[in-house]
């Protein structure tokens, strides 16, 4: 039965899922749930600086700026609990769970020990966080060191009803993930249904996208890295197959914004049009594979001088149902609800952003009692 919707929905009304909110995962605290002998190695990290996105071995980031003072004070949420009470206090009644450090998981050689490292925050995840407090679900590590283990994890987790997602770290990642190599984590998120969620990080890299090096400062980086990190790994995807061979994956990119996916839809379409016959296992041109199975988290959220120019970027590419709210809380720059809900547009489309489309992506969300999904 359809819902009746009120004239002015307020925000603590709304079912507000949250895509992108990060967790404070640190050497000490994943150590008791390593094995060795990487524990060791852990726990000889922890008793060094706790630099945030920028612990050796286990951030890896290489960090070419001068410190200047005055500037946003790293934050990070250590407790389930602390978690909850402060997206409660933001009205945010589910929180879908990523790392903080092991955004930067990707570039680490060892596969031995990246291995480790991804079983040890998937057990710390899961009794640290998502059995602590109600609302909280996690994405899944999954490891592109060693993808027929992350395939394993994958089934291991499969069933548990605080796992949403497979967490892609995308920051450096080499291969991007539309390569074969990665088809054992492919099939398994598709059999668990599972989406995929691509997250990046600003990081110097030879990885694609590379050149970073070649900018004099984070704000250049900044603005060119997570764009055109998801950029070439949605074209990976689409290149090599992806969306056709498993054709009930879905898979979300957060943490880009998303003026750029209209551009992009438009542009792979007039190229897929021109060079099909190199693609000929796509059936569909790439915009109705994006607007059939694929989501766009909206944080950092655009903020042109006339709002109602990203109303209709949204509107370009499908985005009342592909577009799903990220605060990417607790970070300095995080998206308060009402930044989505102050935009001039239909109520029925931020009900959807806010909280619906998330139910369509995530299977095993269930809707608070008392809230309008």
């Amino acid at each position: 039965m359809a819902v009746t919707l009120p004239e002015r929905l307020k925000v603590r009304d709304m079912l507000i899922v949250d895509a992108d909110v990060h967790v404070s995962d640190t050497p000490g605290g994943l150590a008791p749930y390593c094995e060795m002998p990487w524990r060791k190695s852990l726990e000889a990290l922890d008793q060094g600086p706790q630099r945030y996105l920028d612990i050796p071995g286990f951030a890896p980031s290489f960090k070419l700026d001068p410190p200047i003072p005055g500037g946003h004070a790293a934050r990070s949420v250590r407790t389930a609990a602390e978690m909850r009470e402060e997206l409660s206090a933001l009205s945010i009644d589910i929180a879908v769970l990523f790392p903080d450090n092991l955004l930067l998981f990707a570039p680490i050689p060892n596969i031995e020990y990246a291995t480790a490292l991804s079983h040890a925050y998937n057990r710390w995840l899961m009794e640290e966080w998502l059995t602590r407090e109600p609302g909280l679900y996690g994405a899944l590590l999954a490891c592109p060191q060693n993808p027929e283990d992350s395939a394993r994890e994958i089934e291991r987790y499969a069933k548990e009803e605080r796992i949403a997602a497979v967490y892609l770290p995308t920051a450096g990642v080499n291969p991007l993930w539309g390569h074969r190599k990665y088809d054992p984590i492919m099939a398994a998120a598709e059999a668990a249904n599972l989406p995929v969620l691509l997250h990046s990080v600003t990081v110097i890299s030879p990885a694609f996208p590379c050149e970073l090096d070649q900018f004099e400062n984070h704000f250049a980086r900044q603005v060119l890295s997570h764009s055109f990190a998801m950029m070439s790994n949605l074209v990976s995807l689409m290149h090599t197959g992806v969306m056709a061979r498993y054709p009930n994956l879905k898979v979300a990119f957060t943490e880009a914004g998303v003026a750029w996916v209209p551009y992009f839809m438009w542009r792979m379409d007039r190229y897929h049009e021109e060079y099909r016959r190199m693609v000929p296992f796509l059936e569909k041109r790439p915009s109705e594979y994006m607007k059939e199975r694929m989501w766009f988290a909206t944080q950092p959220l655009e903020e042109p001088d006339n709002p109602q120019h990203l109303v209709d970027i949204i509107r370009m590419y499908d985005g009342e149902n592909r577009t799903l709210y990220a605060s990417d809380w607790p970070h300095h720059d995080f998206d308060h609800p009402k930044s989505l809900m102050n935009l001039p547009m239909p109520l029925e489309t931020k009900r959807k952003i806010m909280g619906e489309n998330a139910l369509e992506l995530f299977s095993k969300i269930a809707v608070p009692a008392g809230k309008i999904p």
